[in-house]
């Protein structure tokens, strides 16, 4: 792939044999928003899942992996994490905390490993696509493998409502 370097995200997935696809799109610095990456991609918004840092009350910091559409359920995040409020974290302290800035925040490769959760919906897809860790490059990988990879759980975290598989 000319042109395309790669990011920690796509080193720290090769060290684990995990295949995945690069895809670059272009960025609108007023326009961050998953669904203008989706157009971008000509892919369902659906599978292209945006990457949230949250604080909880009682455990501290999360993630939640949703897809771009759609708005984090607070109380359905809260619950899953074991909190009985959770917040998302200001965006100033996005890049202290992960390592990652807004548009370019990866469930991999964060500073240090937090207790992660994926919208149950990223089973219904083949494949889906995440943050690569900078803005303009997309991961396009299998939901199970990365779910695995980062250790997630899957939960329902949005008010979208689909079957809810239990846990």
């Amino acid at each position: 792939m000319a042109g395309i370097s790669k990011t920690n995200v796509a080193r720290l997935l090769d060290k684990a044999k995990i295949k995945y696809e690069l895809v670059p799109y272009v960025v609108d610095e007023n326009d961050l928003a998953a669904t203008h990456i989706a157009e971008q991609l000509d892919e369902d918004i659906k599978q292209v899942f945006k990457t949230l840092v949250l604080r909880g009350d009682k455990t501290g910091l999360f993630v939640c992996v949703i897809p771009g559409d759609e708005e984090v359920n607070l109380k359905k995040a809260a619950k899953v994490s074991g909190n009985k409020k959770a917040d998302l974290i200001p965006m100033k302290e996005l890049l202290p905390t992960t390592g990652y800035i807004r548009g370019g925040c990866s469930p991999v490769g964060m500073k240090k490993p937090f207790p992660t959760f994926f919208d149950s919906s990223c089973e219904n897809f083949e494949y889906i696509y995440v943050s690569a860790g900078v803005r303009g490059l997309q991961l396009k990988i299998k939901p199970q493998e990365l779910v695995e990879y980062v250790r997630a759980s899957l939960a329902s975290l949005t008010d979208n409502v689909t079957e809810d598989k239990e846990e």
